[in-house]
């Protein structure tokens, strides 16, 4: 079945509107109450998720004024930098790679509100306050702080309608998942391991607030790594070797990443996702498809059908059309989809075969 997000998609791109003039008023994710004397026309995001998140939001970047270097790359590397070509001129030194604000810079792109994270101390917010700028703070890492922050800034841009539909839509992907995820026997789940990181290192994560581990489980897989302490933890091969996972996938952050990286490897090599050829690159799109973003659902169809094709037969390719003309207005070609999807790295994988054009 194709899935529409819940507004209609005149709705979802047409009601806009002029910017508010009355203030508007919200609270974010440190309970912190915002108020903006009308809706935001210029928007900095310090936080590494949200200069694609307000692109989405708004259909374009005409809002975003200033982004985190690594959002910017990932613009640069994914559709995003073809769709808005224009966003590679977006200031992205407005912030050192740990979220520090350069407050000389950041004033430079005349904000009206900088995003800004939520869990990393005052030292991060206070000197963004101090230059007299109004901030929101958002915190990361969970499907239900995904939807606030999604509904914070589209209601500081002045368009709630678009975190409503665009949160619709994973509500109504994650609940139709979830109930078919009931039918699948335990002994019929696959483990799972994600490694955020394998270049240098291999990291892999827990399940306490672990984002990756939380839509594994959604879609009838288990997540190998569920002992680890912490996100992030650095793990070696022969750890791997002993969890010996049915599916290995491997980060999008990582440019050079691919996945010879385990086929190469004298331990990995050897474990039972290799030798089944289970071993996936998480898509790269508007943004990275590993953490929660606007187009999440679309990561949960394509992992739910690598690990349960008789369960879930979703048409990704038709869902990723359907999904990037509503948040971003853009036609999806086929070679876009195969650009995203890594097809030509892993198109001869186990299961694979059924994201090609047909």
């Amino acid at each position: 079945m194709l899935h529409r997000l819940p507004l209609s998609l005149a709705a979802v791109l047409g009601l806009a509107g002029a910017a508010l003039a009355d203030p508007i008023t919200l609270t974010d994710q440190a309970g912190r109450t915002v108020t903006l004397p009308k809706a935001a026309e210029r928007i900095a995001s310090i936080p590494i998720p949200m200069a694609s998140t307000i692109i989405a939001m708004d259909g374009g970047t005409g809002k975003l004024v200033g982004m985190n270097p690594t959002a910017k790359s990932a613009i640069v590397e994914g559709v995003l930098g073809k769709i808005f070509p224009e966003a590679r001129d977006i200031p992205s030194d407005i912030t050192a790679p740990n979220f520090i604000p350069n407050v000389e810079e950041l004033a430079a792109t005349n904000p009206e509100l900088v995003i800004q994270w939520a869990d990393y101390g005052a030292d991060l917010v206070d000197p963004i306050s101090n230059a007299g700028l109004n901030v929101a703070l958002i915190s990361y890492g969970t499907e239900e702080k995904t939807r606030y922050y999604h509904e914070m800034v589209a209601t500081a841009m002045g368009k709630p309608e678009r975190a409503a539909a665009i949160n619709g839509w994973r509500d109504t992907v994650a609940k139709e998942m979830a109930e078919k995820a009931k039918a699948i026997p335990a002994d019929k789940k696959p483990k799972v391991l994600y490694l955020g990181r394998a270049m240098e290192n291999l990291t892999a994560s827990g399940n306490k607030g672990n984002y990756n581990a939380w839509y594994i489980d959604l879609v009838g897989g288990v997540n190998a790594s569920a002992d680890v302490e912490g996100n992030g933890t650095t793990i070696s091969p022969e750890q791997i070797a002993e969890w010996n996972p049915d599916v290995i996938l491997l980060n999008s952050f990582e440019a050079k990443l691919g996945i010879d990286r385990v086929y190469n490897d004298p331990i990995l090599s050897l474990t039972k996702a290799a030798q089944d050829k289970k071993v996936y690159k998480m898509p790269l799109g508007g943004y990275r498809w590993d953490p929660p973003s606007q187009e999440s659902p679309l990561t949960w169809m394509w992992l739910a059908n690598l690990l349960h094709p008789d369960v879930f037969q979703y048409d990704l390719r038709a869902e990723m059309k359907k999904a990037y003309k509503a948040l971003y207005n853009y036609d999806l070609g086929e070679d876009d989809i195969d650009g995203i999807l890594w097809t030509q790295m892993q198109g001869d994988a186990t299961n694979y075969a059924q994201f090609k054009a047909k």
